[in-house]
């Protein structure tokens, strides 16, 4: 722990000037935390306010982003400190050096200690040569002091982030729990059609492809469904949000491992992540399906159905008529505790983006690929 030492003894010899500026991995990492913190602050407004739903689906929403950028914001900071920590156990010896002149020149505080054995002469020419590096020793003394100030900072904001990091975790899964009640308690949606589960049941009993049952979901509502005030959502191809935050894991048609090919594309995002409609749409279907597991299809307009596959919880009921971002469903899986947080930030990853959400747009019972809706370049 030599360099530990040098180093404390080097910020006790300088005497403090202007604040360094906080490294941006420090500024992003506790900016995360704040946003983190203001989430906290939301859910007790939404579960009184009046559009519960609403609310608390915006809740979720900031839960998740504000989480998000922890991981981010702490994976910049482990990132940063290690290098600097690097830095300076690399600099050990022109630490010691550096400590060493500094801590004479502050005991005696003039070149007179530097005696030199040819005489006056002699002296005098130390002093000037010493004279001449003390602005450079002492920038290399400021800027060493600034680096240790930095870890430091970052080391508080990594030991500091825990106790947010749990309140943050308990928080989303409150503004879950609330959201589902709020859903279960909604009354209030308009219904393009009531589902008669006998013909449900039968469609999904002769169909083995998702094409088919897409096919036959007159027979559910009695017939296609007439043109909307969502018949404009042709104005909006190719600018439509991703109803889940997280990153395009497989493209339309791309094989798998197992080398199976799909029509719509498959999107990786975290365990328990709220999935919301892109647009106003009614809903054509929602249960389980093959082998897709529960499946929630939307129709904005005539002809164009839009099919999340491979959800855990889905909300709504077939018919209903939801609102652009209403609430669709959870992804499964089960968040990570705060220790495995901190782990995989300290391993450099910062993510776990464990689940899958498979995306199909099918057009006059065509399937189209999805990319030409969605914008797929955001990622979390």
């Amino acid at each position: 722990m030599k360099i530990g030492v040098a180093l404390l003894a080097l910020m006790l010899a300088l005497p403090l000037g202007a604040q360094a500026q906080e490294a941006s991995p420090a500024e992003a990492a506790a900016a995360a935390l704040d946003e983190l913190r203001a989430a906290q602050g939301l859910l007790e407004a939404a579960k009184g306010g009046r559009a519960r739903v609403a609310a608390l689906s915006e809740t979720v929403k900031a839960y998740e982003a504000g989480l998000s950028a922890v991981r981010a914001g702490l994976r910049r900071a482990v990132i940063r400190e290690r290098a600097l920590t690097l830095k300076l156990a690399g600099q050990e010896q022109e630490i010691a050096a550096l400590l060493t002149v500094l801590q004479a020149r502050g005991r005696v505080g003039s070149p007179s200690l530097f005696l030199h054995p040819e005489g006056a002469l002699g002296t005098a020419r130390a002093g000037m040569i010493v004279s001449q590096m003390t602005p450079a020793l002492n920038a290399q003394a400021d800027s060493l002091r600034e680096t240790l100030l930095e870890v430091s900072t970052l080391r508080q904001l990594q030991a500091g982030a825990e106790a947010t990091l749990q309140d943050g975790l308990t928080g989303v899964q409150e503004a879950r729990t609330a959201l589902s009640q709020a859903i279960g308690d909604r009354v209030d949606l308009p219904r393009k059609f009531s589902e008669d589960p006998v013909k449900t049941a039968l469609l999904i009993a002769t169909t083995d492809t998702l094409a088919a049952f897409a096919e036959g979901l007159g027979e559910i509502s009695g017939g296609p469904l007439e043109a909307s005030a969502s018949a404009d959502i042709a104005a909006r191809k190719g600018a439509l949000p991703l109803p889940v935050a997280g990153r395009l894991l497989r493209r339309a048609g791309e094989a798998d491992a197992a080398g199976i090919t799909r029509a719509g594309i498959l999107v990786a995002t975290r365990p328990r992540a709220l999935v919301s409609a892109p647009m106003a749409a009614t809903i054509r279907y929602q249960g389980p399906l093959l082998d897709f597991g529960n499946v929630m299809i939307l129709e904005p307009k005539a002809g164009l159905l839009i099919i999340f596959a491979g959800l855990d919880v889905v909300y709504g009921r077939t018919g209903e008529v939801i609102a652009e971002g209403a609430p669709l469903g959870l992804m499964g899986g089960k968040d990570a505790a705060v220790g495995e947080i901190l782990t995989q930030v300290g391993d450099g990853t910062g993510s776990d983006l464990s689940q899958s959400l498979y995306l199909e747009v099918r057009e006059d019972n065509e399937p189209v690929n999805p990319e030409s809706w969605f914008r797929t370049d955001r990622e979390e």
